[in-house]
């Protein structure tokens, strides 16, 4: 595999980062939350974490990828951990009746809150990529290769579901299903776990009034434009209103005040009304680079964890772009996911860094005689002995 896969990743990588950094700019200014009346504080914020995700994506790169087999029960218990502070008084943190986030505030960092989720799914892909490269022989049993993977994936998707936050439930297990299908696990266990798992997730839309509601107002949003279908209303608008050329950058109108979370959630259709057609495509175009080039990263990995951790990652990664753009354009019902790379949120621009660092010495260690070509610091590897 020639050395440029790992190259148009991170340009395309750093050219959704920048474009996210660009549109936070330019629609944050209407979101001043803080008490100063900042326009620029969650710019600020988002360049920090950016930041971090770009030191954190360095050192994993040049970090043995087998060290997060090795550690991969640690990482699952931490997962569960920090889970369930989320039900924690004073820790966890209740968002429009959601508890999806944790505070650092204990720690004296009122300001800092995280989301244990994109935690969860890092710690499953791990955990059942260490699963099955140590039972390599035994994927197609019931119990090793079926029942344990799947309570590996249950018990941090019950938790997730716990919080009602179903998007990244939904992100979870598709990414799980990939990793066990890829894996060698029994299709039919597969297709009947899948088939069971729809099913509840319907009982529980079902049961909970305000998820009912977006998926009926998916069908009729001039109906619920004033509710449920609010957001989609605008972001219809906001891809009418920008055209094929948009409107220029800066001069977007439903970011004034109309868009609720226009530099989250919805961030996608604010690049449509502004910037036009043809970035909205560039934007479709780079995930479908990260996955392409992701997985020929990961095909070419060395070991049987190596391309599993690695699909795992790019899978991840490319369901939750799917999931947003898919809400943004009316075509999915509301799950409240962030664009990777490009929408405002710390704790998922890191980890999706942290993955990319992954796929970076996934890359490294599946190439290495094109390696010992690059300059030394590029061929440093640590291992540490954990």
């Amino acid at each position: 595999m020639s050395h440029r896969s790992a190259q148009i990743l991170v340009v395309t990588v750093l050219l959704l980062l920048a474009l996210g950094i660009t549109m936070l700019c330019s629609t944050s200014v209407f979101d001043a939350g803080t008490p100063e009346d900042d326009i620029y504080y969650d710019v600020k914020r988002q360049f920090i974490w950016v930041l971090l995700g770009a030191t954190a994506c360095v050192l994993l790169a040049v970090l043995d990828y087998h060290w997060w087999q090795r550690t991969a029960r640690i990482w699952y218990a931490v997962a569960v951990v920090v889970l369930l502070f989320c039900f924690v008084p004073g820790i966890g943190m209740k968002i429009n009746g959601e508890y999806r986030w944790i505070s650092a505030k204990a720690l004296g960092l009122a300001g800092l809150r995280f989301q244990p989720s994109e935690l969860a799914k890092l710690a499953a892909i791990i955990g059942l990529a260490a699963w099955f490269s140590r039972h390599s022989s035994e994927e197609r049993t019931f119990v090793r290769g079926f029942a344990i993977p799947m309570a590996i994936v249950g018990t941090l998707m019950m938790l997730i579901l716990a919080e009602v936050d179903m998007g990244s439930a939904v992100i979870l297990g598709a990414s799980a299903f990939t990793v066990m299908f890829l894996a060698g696990s029994n299709w039919k266990y597969l297709g009947a776990t899948c088939i069971v798992g729809m099913a509840g997730l319907g009982a529980m839309v079902y049961a909970i009034p305000n998820r009912m509601v977006r998926i009926t107002a998916l069908f009729d949003l001039e109906k619920h434009k004033m509710d449920a279908g609010l957001q989609q209303h605008y972001a219809t608008l906001a891809f009418g209103s920008g055209g094929t050329e948009g409107l220029g950058l800066g001069n977007g109108r439903l970011k004034m005040l109309y868009m609720p979370f226009a530099h989250t959630d919805f961030i996608f259709p604010m690049i449509g009304e502004e910037l036009g057609l043809f970035f909205t495509l560039a934007v479709v175009l780079g995930f479908v680079f990260i996955i392409i080039f992701g997985m020929l990263i990961a095909s070419h990995a060395p070991d049987r964890f190596g391309k599993l951790l690695g699909m795992g990652i790019v899978c991840c990664i490319a369901i939750q772009a799917l999931l947003n753009i898919g809400v943004t354009t009316a075509v999915l019902p509301n799950t409240g996911l962030p664009l990777p790379f490009v929408s405002y949120g710390g704790s998922n621009i890191l980890f999706c860094m942290v993955g990319v660092g992954i796929l970076l010495n996934i890359f490294r260690q599946g190439n290495q005689s094109e390696v010992e070509n690059y300059p030394k610091i590029l061929r440093t590897k640590l291992t540490p002995r954990v």
